[in-house]
């Protein structure tokens, strides 16, 4: 597995510099130096194409509305075209391939460390040239409107401070739970503690759910995901990266408490593994699984889950934590490739109507992601009372917290999901040499992308 994420790591570096070199002999028209543009005087583009990820009836519909409503009423007669180009990594994989070519696609959506995997080649649009402009930029008071933690992760210091995307939607960790099992249980309120997970988790493994549709018991279902790692982590006290020094803390005492926590569960048969794609969803609405942790995008799927299955009295919470709640927030965003101003221009134009008011209040109701203005969230009010979990989750924003915005991260997240699978079907492995190994990986990786960037 090493050796192959080093392969990775190589073939990037390599077509990084490679598409930078063919960039600068491709006979595509000169773009000015950051910053110099003078959009007044540029013209935007007739035809641009975005390149997005969304999936599922809902989402589809609301995207076409979206890009018809824009291309009916735009005032500069800009065309565009919303494509599905595969999931997240389909989407990076296919733009590694292309950075720095006439063949990049307008708009493309992407998570904060992709984006800044991408500009190791020196090959996105920074949107600070443009979002103060007179004429085409954004009105100081729909900046002021951005979720200020939203509004800032796009904004990279590795890259003096760049703004490389805008976020048109947010998730974020939730631990979903069967209140009417948990009452049988004798408990009227989620777990806070890990202390009380615990107890919780292993009475539901022994005292199946009256209601349930299927046979089985358990307490919670563990999914192989980076985010559950970093989520376990943050409950335990602590965090997967130091931003001040530039390193992953990867095997920091929390992780480690974190995980022998979780090892010690699955030791006592009160979790296992989610064993097939959204099996812990499946399970949770069936009224097998008492606990899940997982997006809040998915809230639509698991209300759909209970309605049809062993349909009970749930919500969601934050996580059980050692002190105050830490909840990971994440989301990708939208990001210009470089290619010409005209290009660069019209893809801006899309962007600050996918993130208006009115356009975010239909795509977040559709979708089951967070708006990303606070304007927004008061615009919603009938939809929070009409699903109370989606308030619930919303209301849980305040704890939010981020993983890492740096280049390498897909290849350490990857590394990661192996360590953190072994340990839990282990109970015999050492955490903490598992995790020092762990660690030691993740800052090679980091390092070596950075070397990159220095050249």
């Amino acid at each position: 597995m090493k050796r192959k994420m080093f392969s990775l790591i190589a073939i990037i570096m390599i077509a990084a510099m490679v598409l930078s070199a063919c960039a600068k002999t491709t006979p595509e028209p000169e773009v000015p130096v950051e910053g110099a543009v003078d959009w007044s005087k540029v013209t935007p583009a007739k035809n641009i194409v975005f390149w997005h990820q969304h999936t599922g009836e809902a989402r589809e519909a609301a995207m076409k509305t979206i890009v018809d409503g824009f291309n009916a009423t735009n005032e500069y007669g800009i065309t565009l075209t919303a494509e599905y180009a595969g999931g997240y990594g389909d989407i990076y994989t296919k733009m590694l391939a292309l950075l720095n070519t006439p063949d990049v696609p307008d708009i493309v959506v992407g998570y904060q460390n992709q984006i800044a995997t991408y500009q190791l080649a020196d090959s996105m649009f920074d949107m600070n040239t443009v979002i103060n402009d007179p004429v085409y930029g954004m009105p100081q008071a729909d900046q002021d409107d951005f979720i200020p933690a939203f509004f800032q992760q796009d904004v990279y210091p590795l890259y003096d401070n760049q703004r490389l995307g805008l976020a048109p939607n947010r998730s974020m960790e939730v631990m979903y739970y069967n209140m009417d099992w948990l009452k049988e249980l004798g408990y009227d309120a989620p777990p806070a503690t890990p202390e009380e997970f615990r107890e919780m988790t292993c009475k539901a493994a022994e005292q199946p759910f009256s209601g349930a549709k299927a046979e089985g018991s358990m307490g919670y279902q563990l999914s192989i995901d980076t985010s559950r790692f970093a989520s376990w982590t943050y409950a335990f006290g602590g965090d997967i990266y130091d931003g001040t020094t530039n390193q992953y803390t990867l095997n920091s005492p929390a992780a480690v408490e974190a995980f022998k926590f979780l090892q010690g569960l699955f030791a006592d048969g009160c979790a296992r593994l989610v064993s097939e794609n959204y099996g812990d969803q499946s399970d949770f609405g069936n009224g097998t699984l008492l606990f899940t942790v997982g997006s809040s995008s998915g809230l639509p799927f698991y209300t759909q889950a209970v309605d049809e299955g062993a349909a009970f009295d749930w919500s969601v919470a934050a996580l059980p934590s050692t002190g105050t709640p830490k909840q990971d927030v994440y989301g990708a965003s939208v990001s210009i490739p470089k290619s010409t101003p005209e290009r660069e221009l019209a893809a801006w134009i899309f962007i600050k109507y996918y993130t208006s008011p009115e356009i975010q209040k239909l795509w977040a109701e559709a979708s089951g992601y967070f708006p990303v203005r606070q304007s927004v969230a008061d615009m919603m009010g009938d939809y929070m009372t009409a699903n109370p979990t989606y308030k619930a989750s919303w209301d849980l924003l305040k704890y939010g917290w981020f993983e890492p915005a740096v280049p390498g991260y897909d290849f350490v997240r990857d590394e990661i999901e192996v360590v953190m699978a072994a340990v839990v079907d282990n109970p015999a492995l050492d955490v903490q040499a598992e995790f020092d190994k762990l660690n030691e990986f993740g800052n090679k990786t980091l390092a070596e992308q950075l070397e990159q960037l220095n050249k």
